[in-house]
């Protein structure tokens, strides 16, 4: 009588149950499916983030969401988070916005062409690199 009583609590296991059960492919939603930025329209709404960006953290992490994405950013954006740097009072961002382009690029040649082009800003605003800095 008590195996009858076993038998009735626990339900018979078939193959279908052991199996997984997966969604149709039709109702499967895509990663992929919104439209790609263009370059321009990715650098003009990060010039923007970085112009109306009110404090350290704001700043800090609009450059960890600009780095994050599989291009470096324009001058103007570098530019423009350079001086939002500033303007929040922080010296050590400013220099490690540099840093993140030298991780970025190709090579030390692009590297190179970004810290010449942005060397009046950096004049104006009086900040020195790392390799400036911390000299042998």
């Amino acid at each position: 009588m008590r195996s009858s009583i076993l038998r009735l609590a626990r339900p018979a296991l078939s193959s279908s149950r052991l199996a997984p059960r997966f969604a149709p492919a039709a109702s499967t939603r895509l990663a992929h499916s919104h439209a790609q930025e263009s370059f321009e329209s990715f650098s003009q709404r990060y010039i923007t983030f970085f112009q109306n960006a009110e404090d350290l953290f704001e700043v800090q992490r609009g450059l960890n969401n600009c780095f994050a994405h599989d291009l470096v950013p324009s001058p103007q954006v570098i530019e423009a988070a350079v001086r939002a740097a500033r303007r929040v009072d922080d010296y050590a961002t400013a220099v490690r916005v540099f840093e993140g382009v030298k991780e970025k690029v190709e090579n030390k040649a692009q590297y190179e062409a970004y810290v010449d082009e942005l060397k009046p800003v950096r004049e104006e605003l009086g900040i020195l690199l790392k390799e400036e800095l911390y000299t042998s």
